[in-house]
């Protein structure tokens, strides 16, 4: 095993993260050293003009099968991308800018917006956030903590 240098905090294959200046507290995330950009799981995107700039309106779903804890969220658009999947198909898609909390630790990224109603993890964390000092250990999962259990109930639709 390489070994990372000493500022490295180390991240699992998975992770529950935060997305804090939205609302959202807990959210279970696949780390992805294959995608360079984030995606979120988001429904009911809209786009629109304020102020001459453009903007996305989009809800948030925290939990697996669940319309609980919803969010609807106003961000400006950061970007535009073509986002190509590990079937190869190519998808356009906005891109947002979202402070992201990953084992303790929060910074700002960039999150492409997708349907990931087929996934099991609500969101992807990309090359992009895992460059800042982390180091991914892919034996290990939620190196960084998890939620209470009642938490962990309402994603799997128990609560």
């Amino acid at each position: 095993m390489i070994e990372p240098d000493h500022s490295s905090t180390f991240t699992g294959w998975r992770e529950w993260i935060a997305l804090p200046e939205i609302g959202v507290s807990w959210l279970k995330a696949k780390i992805d050293t294959g995608a360079q950009t984030s995606a979120l799981h988001t429904t009911n995107v809209e786009e629109f003009v304020r102020d001459g700039a453009e903007w996305v309106r989009f809800t948030v779903h925290p939990w697996q099968d669940s319309e609980l804890d919803e969010v609807v969220v106003e961000r400006p658009v950061h970007d535009r991308r073509a986002v190509r999947s590990s079937s190869g198909h190519s998808q356009d898609r906005i891109v947002v800018l979202l402070d992201v909390t990953l084992c303790g630790q929060t910074q700002s990224a960039e999150v492409t917006l997708t349907s990931r109603d087929e996934m099991v993890f609500r969101m992807l964390v990309g090359r992009e956030v895992l460059r800042r000092g982390y180091a991914v250990d892919s034996a290990a999962s939620y190196l960084g903590g998890r939620p209470p259990r009642e938490v962990r109930k309402r994603n799997r639709g128990r609560a």
